[in-house]
């Protein structure tokens, strides 16, 4: 065979190889899309895919099935999906703490911060200190005056072991040198219906508490954030009420590691575009949450900041799973 021959057959298939991926991109999606949410129906978690769920579908012109896979803090769905094929047709949605904790409680077959890949954020969790209605307190520092007025009686509800809420707690304990019986919950809607049953007596609660607190039936004491919520504009950060605690989460969708990056380019698109409907915020802010929206690089990082500082009260702490 001419040698020129030979160049032009070769750089014919090297460009065809470069081309293979994207032309594979392009015609994504070709079937429905399943998102994997790995906590029970009912909280912020589930709820927040289910509400962009559709709109998601209809611009990919797919179907998205929601499925719920919850288990061992959420590491169970997220391994799930982080053993998954990357071809964009499995998706997790999922709350901060496997993520970002999840390594620093269980001993995993897979690293979440390697083989899950960061799509896009959704809402920012800003934990909500409530205590229940009958408990003679209406501030933080009441909440700590009463707790060392009477130490050991108070019972602290968490969505479970290791969670941010649960962390959220340590945090309080350490900066404010009281203690509370720690009582784990399987995730934020039993969490919820124990702290309006009197079961437990205050709780960070993940924004499941958001109607409950509007309504009158629980008292907000402060917000475990860094900023005030714009949903509770009035009601003082930890920090501006005497006791620095920051806990807050992001929520967010993942794809496996390898996922075409023109795939998660558009999903992160128009995931952000849907998220910034007025409909979205509204839905959002049921949930006790707000809009966010980064590009996958920027989620990532606040990963990695969020493993190092959480990770940090875990071994301090010596918190381990459920």
């Amino acid at each position: 065979m001419h040698p020129l021959a030979r160049c032009l057959i070769a750089a014919t298939f090297t460009f065809a190889v470069t081309l293979a991926p994207l032309a594979w991109a392009q015609a994504w999606p070709a079937k429905p899309i399943r998102i994997v949410v790995n906590f029970p129906p009912g909280g912020p978690t589930d709820q927040i895919p289910r509400a962009i769920a559709s709109q998601l579908g209809e611009a990919l012109g797919q179907p998205i099935v929601i499925e719920n896979r919850p288990g061992a803090g959420g590491t169970i769905g997220a391994g799930m999906v982080a053993k998954s094929a990357p071809d964009g047709y499995t998706l997790l949605h999922t709350a901060a703490n496997p993520i970002v904790i999840g390594a620093h409680l269980y001993k995993l077959d897979f690293d979440p911060l390697k083989d899950l890949e960061p799509v896009s954020p959704t809402a920012l969790i800003a934990l909500l200190l409530v205590v229940r209605p009958g408990l003679p307190v209406r501030s933080l520092a009441e909440l700590l005056a009463y707790a060392r007025a009477n130490p050991g009686k108070l019972n602290f509800g968490s969505t479970g072991n290791g969670g941010a809420p649960h962390i959220a707690g340590e945090m309080l304990f350490r900066a404010a040198k009281i203690r509370a019986v720690h009582v784990p919950y399987k995730g934020a809607t039993p969490e919820l219906t124990a702290l309006l049953g009197g079961e437990i007596d205050f709780a960070f609660d993940p924004g499941s508490a958001a109607p409950n607190i509007k309504a009158g039936r629980l008292h907000l004491l402060a917000v475990a954030s860094s900023a005030r919520s714009s949903i509770f504009p009035d009601t003082p950060t930890m920090a501006e009420a005497g006791t620095d605690v920051d806990a807050d989460s992001v929520q967010g969708m993942y794809a496996p590691a390898g996922t075409p990056r023109e795939i998660i380019t558009r999903l992160n698109r128009e995931i952000g575009r849907i998220l910034q409907t007025a409909a979205m915020r509204d839905a959002l802010r049921l949930f006790g949450a707000e809009v966010v929206v980064a590009s996958p690089e920027e989620f990532a990082r606040r990963n990695a900041r969020d493993s190092a500082r959480f990770g940090a009260i875990v071994r301090e702490a010596n918190i381990h799973a459920d």
